[in-house]
């Protein structure tokens, strides 16, 4: 059983920087490829990023490029996801999730890739 833990959310100003972060507790936890999602009220889950075991495999849904950064301590058991330049449109709850082995799947950007899911936190950008 695989248990997340997401936090660092909050209430940041258009433009700002926010770092999430997703703590893995449970079997082999450093051993799972990992994704974010983030969902919108009244809106469908969209894919944010993704990140295999060891790191070396990053992707990035395309609102995000060059603007979210994806990276993970497997000593800490921890993924963490750096946003900069946020906007009013980023708002959303941020989900992590992990999948069932350590790579990625062809089809990362779905979350019927993942098996494991947090409860989510919530990021909101004024204006």
């Amino acid at each position: 059983q695989v248990h997340l833990v997401e936090s660092g959310g909050g209430l940041v100003q258009a433009g700002g920087s926010l770092r999430l972060s997703c703590a893995i507790s449970g079997s082999y936890s450093s051993s799972y490829a990992m994704g974010w999602f983030r969902q919108a009220p009244g809106k469908e889950r969209e894919f944010v990023s993704a990140i295999n075991w060891s790191g070396a495999s990053k992707y990035y849904g395309n609102s995000m490029k060059g603007r979210f950064t994806i990276s993970r301590d497997n000593a800490k058991s921890t993924v963490y996801l750096q946003m900069n330049s946020l906007k009013p449109e980023d708002t959303a709850n941020y989900y992590c999730a992990a999948g069932a082995n350590p790579y990625l799947s062809g089809n990362y950007y779905s979350s019927q890739a993942y098996a494991y899911w947090g409860q989510g936190t919530q990021v909101t950008v004024s204006s």
